[in-house]
Formats: structure tokens, C-alpha cells, sequence
């Protein structure tokens, strides 16, 4: 009988311990880990995130950028973190869901990171080089079939999201397009304006200027839904059934986090993410906000780490 009662103590006061950090987080600086330098797309989208959290949470967040390896760098980093919520890291489907599959990690991102909250969805846009007589999905799509193994598409380099969208298209499409690699977006946008390459599957963030001055023609969405910024043109998935491959970016911390905690960030997150302000900052970088519980966003990685991971072994993509 004391047993129970001893149980039933502990019980309780691990309930009062746990509510009482979840009042008190955060008493100290936020560590905010991100796996890309500054000044590119995940960088940009934490600190306008970061600024107004920092505000809601009445601490300081200190952006930490650490860059290498395909973000593993920095997952390293949060994976070795305390569990206490003050190491947060804002990472990228391409680091969260597609690097597993093609590199070796020290760390299991199902295992051994808890999911905190979601900043938003970030599709990418099919754009091709303005001469291709192309004007249309369906006419690119019978361009390929037509001429197999003759058009190609640019990425940002071999196993970035760019290029495994393009390998899902082909699969899906059935258009036999060749892949060409870069190292980074800049190069590939180049290489398509000028015509060295026919297409390229590339973020909206770095593409949408040259779309505007009529220097690339974008064809589709890489996402579920067509976007604001280019009403007229449609998501893929309206032409190829079941396709979608958007970027995404979310907050994760260590697992083991208390969940007082990580509910606390969540819930911040939602106030920051239904904030005018910030809403419009995100979409001017062609993020759409949606703000999810940590269950929701748990699921949203399985299902992309399971996706891409497909993806991967069926194009045989590899990195050297």
C-alpha cells in the first residue's frame, strides 16, 4: 500500500515539477541552430520567425549558423543538446528527410529529435528557359515523351530537393529528362536563362525576380495548391495526380525535451505565425505559414522521410 502511495507522490509531483517548467521556460537565452549560412532560405525565414519569438518569449534566441555536411553539422549539434528546450534548430526537409537517405549520420532524425512546431511550406516552381516550345505543362510533358532523353533539368545540386523533385516528375510524368547538377541555385538559374539547360525544378525564393522580368517561364508548382505571387500557374499535381514536393522548415529540439516546454515554443509559434507582420514577411520569401501541433508535424516528417527516401532509391541517386 505504501508502494502506491509512493508512486502516486512521485506521480504528482513530477505533474507540478513539469508545470512549473513550462511556467518558468524560458529563464535564459534560446540557442537557435541553423544548418545553412546566413543569408540563405532556411537563415532568412528563422530570423524573421526568431525575432517576434524572442518577443512572445521575453528572451533573447542567439541564431547559431552551422554550416556543413548537408546540415548534419548542426544536427550533430542539437542531438548531443541538453533536453531542456534551450537548443532549438529550424531545419529544412532536405536535411530532415532526404540526407538520411544519402549520407551516414551520428544521428536517427525519427529518433532522436523531438519535433517542435512548423514555420511553413515552401514549394518550388518548375521554371523553364523562355525559347523552349514549351508553354504548357502538357505540352512540356509531350515535348519529352517526343524527343526522350533529350531535354534536361538543372538543381542545385545532386540530392537537393530540386533534383529529387525532378527525379519524382520524371517518374510520374513518364518524361525522360536528364538531370544536370550545380553547385547551388545561382549557377542553376543562370545556366537556364542563358539556355545551357532547357529547365530547372528551384525554390520560388530565389527564382520569383527573373520570373517577373520575363528572363524564365514558370510551368508549375511543386506543391499542392498554386500560390499567390503566380495565380495563372498550376500545381503540378493538377496535371500529374498525387505529385507534390514542397520544402518545408521546422523547429526541432532534442528528444527527451520536456513536453511542457516543447508545448510552450508551439504555442508561441502559432501566435507568431498568425501575426500580420510576420505573415506577410513570410509570404514575400515564398513561405506559406501553417502552423501544426508536434503530433501533426512528427507525421509530416515520417511521411516526407518516407517519400524521399523512394524517391532516392528508385532514381539510384547518390552523393559522393
Amino acid at each position: 500500500m505504501r508502494s502506491v502511495f509512493r508512486a502516486l507522490a512521485c506521480a504528482a509531483l513530477g505533474a507540478l515539477t513539469t508545470a512549473a517548467v513550462a511556467q518558468s521556460y524560458p529563464t535564459k537565452p534560446i540557442r537557435m541552430i541553423v544548418a545553412q549560412a546566413a543569408g540563405g532560405p532556411t537563415d532568412v525565414v528563422t530570423r524573421i520567425y526568431a525575432t517576434k519569438l524572442s518577443e512572445l518569449l521575453g528572451q533573447q534566441i542567439v541564431v547559431d549558423n552551422r554550416v556543413g555536411a548537408g546540415g548534419t553539422i548542426a544536427g550533430e549539434l542539437v542531438a548531443q543538446a541538453p533536453a531542456d528546450g534551450y537548443t532549438l534548430c529550424v531545419m529544412a526537409n532536405g536535411t530532415a528527410a532526404i540526407a538520411p537517405h544519402l549520407m551516414t549520420l551520428k544521428f536517427q532524425v525519427l529518433k532522436d529529435f523531438a519535433p517542435v512546431a512548423l514555420i511553413g511550406d515552401s514549394p518550388l516552381a518548375l521554371m523553364v528557359y523562355p525559347a523552349l516550345p514549351a508553354n504548357s505543362l502538357k505540352e512540356l510533358i509531350a515535348l519529352a515523351k517526343a524527343k526522350p532523353g533529350t531535354l534536361n533539368f538543372g538543381s542545385s545540386g545532386q540530392g537537393a530537393t530540386g533534383h529529387l523533385a525532378g527525379e519524382m516528375f520524371k517518374a510520374m510524368s513518364g518524361a525522360n529528362i536528364v538531370h544536370v547538377p550545380y553547385k547551388g541555385a545561382a549557377p542553376a538559374l543562370v545556366a537556364t536563362m542563358s539556355g545551357e539547360i532547357h529547365m530547372l525544378f528551384s525554390a520560388l525564393s530565389s527564382g520569383m525576380q527573373y520570373v517577373k522580368a520575363k528572363q524564365l517561364r514558370a510551368l508549375g508548382i511543386t506543391g499542392p495548391k498554386r500560390v499567390p505571387m503566380l495565380p495563372d500557374v498550376p500545381a503540378i499535381g493538377e496535371v500529374v495526380p498525387g505529385y507534390e514536393a514542397s520544402s518545408w522548415y521546422a523547429v526541432l529540439t532534442r528528444a527527451g525535451t520536456p513536453r511542457a516546454v516543447i508545448d510552450r515554443v508551439n504555442k508561441a509559434t502559432t501566435q507568431v505565425l498568425t501575426t500580420p507582420e510576420v505573415r506577410a514577411k513570410l509570404v514575400s520569401v515564398a513561405v506559406d505559414p501553417e502552423p501544426l501541433t508536434p503530433e501533426q508535424l512528427g507525421a509530416k516528417i515520417r511521411r516526407d522521410y518516407e517519400r524521399w527516401g523512394k524517391v532516392v532509391k528508385a532514381a539510384g541517386v547518390k552523393v559522393q
